[in-house]
């Protein structure tokens, strides 16, 4: 049966939020990325090991990530570039522009929590910027989580449809990369092996990254 590192308060990396045997940290790369991208994550996200947030924001070079609370509303002087245009992905947004503009001119906010909470967050940012939708279809790689139906994503996969849209294939790479590697270990930290096995068949990461497999497979003793 699948175990919850965050119910059985097992200790955890303090960076990736994995346990200690399946961190992914020595297998991190800086994606240098034109776009400006930030995170608006609901607060009951914060604490999730899974929470794609939390691996655009340790993985996208500059990448912001701002933590929403209704109850606090939003403070846009924190959040905004006034020097780039926004656009706050949303699938109820406008469609995605034929000719878009370049990456360097943009800032792209991403909502990171579930479907529910991510309409309560961009109905607090209406007034603040672009919504926009992404041409998303096929089958979600995050295996991590059940997506709440047909052509839906998460959050980090959302960004990669946008790089790709933008014309940024090495970019999407190297982020496809780190969000594989994500995945990989969050099945194997829920003991997940059989998953972990198949999700591999089809995965970038045993090229990307053998050296970090080889360490996963290492047998440690016990504490």
């Amino acid at each position: 049966m699948p175990r919850s590192v965050v119910l059985q308060k097992s200790v955890r990396c303090a960076r990736c939020q994995l346990p200690p045997r399946w961190c992914v940290c020595r297998g991190l790369r800086t994606v240098e990325c034109p776009l400006q991208v930030d995170v608006l994550m609901h607060h009951m996200e914060v604490w999730r090991p899974s929470s794609t947030g939390h691996l655009i924001h340790r993985t996208v070079a500059g990448a912001g990530l701002h933590v929403y609370r209704r109850e606090r509303g939003i403070e846009p002087a924190a959040m905004f570039r006034p020097d780039r245009t926004l656009w706050i992905l949303h699938p109820l947004g406008e469609p995605l522009p034929s000719v878009p503009p370049p990456a360097a001119a943009l800032q792209v906010l991403l909502l990171d929590g579930t479907w529910r909470q991510a309409g309560d967050m961009a109905r607090a940012l209406e007034p603040w910027g672009r919504r926009v939708r992404l041409p998303m279809a096929g089958e979600s790689r995050y295996w991590l989580r059940a997506q709440a139906g047909e052509n839906k994503f998460s959050t980090i996969e959302a960004l990669l449809f946008l790089l790709a849209a933008l014309g940024l294939p090495d970019v999407h790479e190297q982020l496809r990369r780190q969000f594989e590697l994500h995945v990989y270990a969050g099945l194997r930290a829920r003991g997940g092996k059989a998953a972990a096995a198949e999700f591999l068949k089809t995965s970038p990461v045993p090229a990307a990254f053998p050296e970090v497999l080889a360490e996963f497979e290492v047998r440690r003793p016990r504490p």
